[in-house]
């Protein structure tokens, strides 16, 4: 949270990520009575120029975010995170000079309110689970689709923790493996019967379908799947897809 009067600083980076200037940029600064912004900061971190241009056009296209920095390596990260209020970091994991994983431990050290979201290609037990431990509160792959990143986006800044069905079913894994080990949990709360619908949108979520995916193969609006998908939360008392793809398969509902 930015304090009243303090110099907020917006940085200009080059093609390949390096920082070039600051200068301030007061139109985003909090007011007196110290809320946050409506517009949500934004620190990308990817040193895929290509990639990282994409996502940045992505962001630069939604009113609910500002760009601070789209920056190619850790040690330009490390300057934007010091200097710069930021409420979210997106961020790759392999990179030149480092990993994703320690911009996210110094975010959190630095600034704790902020929020983390990987996107990455990786999708292996090791990054995942390093990941989410360092503070990460959501995980995409790549190949997600621009509005599926926007959602993300704004349910990871709701509170929820957005995965894509991939991570989850890496979770699922890992979490498997800690059950064998400890015996299975009890199931003492049946979930409520989900609807046909919803067990296709549950399948295909747990098959890493994007919303656009979904509705077309299921030929149904855009606009439906997440109704769907929030339903399906509710009667499976879960919050996010990683967590209802688990509580499904361990149901019985859907095997992996």
């Amino acid at each position: 949270m930015t304090v009243p009067g303090e110099d907020t600083r917006r940085v200009d980076v080059d093609k390949m990520g390096h920082v070039l200037t600051q200068r301030a940029d007061t139109a985003n600064m909090a007011t007196h009575d110290g809320k946050k912004p409506a517009v949500c900061r934004i620190l990308l971190i990817e040193d895929d120029t290509p990639v990282r241009e994409r996502l940045a056009a992505i962001i630069k296209g939604w009113p609910g975010g500002q760009l601070i920095a789209a920056c190619g390596t850790l040690a330009d990260a490390t300057v934007v995170i010091r200097d710069n209020p930021i409420d979210l970091l997106i961020t790759d994991l392999n990179l030149p000079d480092g990993h994703g994983v320690q911009a996210i431990c110094m975010l959190r050290n630095n600034q704790p309110a902020a929020e983390a979201m990987v996107i990455s290609i990786l999708a292996d037990d090791r990054n995942v689970i390093e990941a989410i431990e360092a503070g990460a509160t959501g995980y995409l792959l790549k190949d997600s689709d621009p509005i599926d990143i926007l959602d993300a986006i704004t349910e990871l800044l709701a509170g929820q923790s957005p995965i894509s069905s991939t991570i989850a079913r890496t979770i699922v894994r890992r979490l498997g493996g800690r059950e064998a080990k400890s015996g299975p949990i009890p199931n003492n709360v049946d979930a409520q019967s989900l609807t046909p619908r919803e067990m296709d949108i549950l399948w295909g979520i747990a098959k890493g379908f994007t919303y656009g995916e979904l509705a077309e193969r299921l030929e149904i609006s855009k606009q439906t799947v997440p109704v769907h998908i929030k339903n399906i939360y509710r009667k499976l008392q879960t919050n996010n897809r990683s967590e209802a793809v688990y509580e499904a398969s361990r149901r019985g509902l859907i095997r992996l």
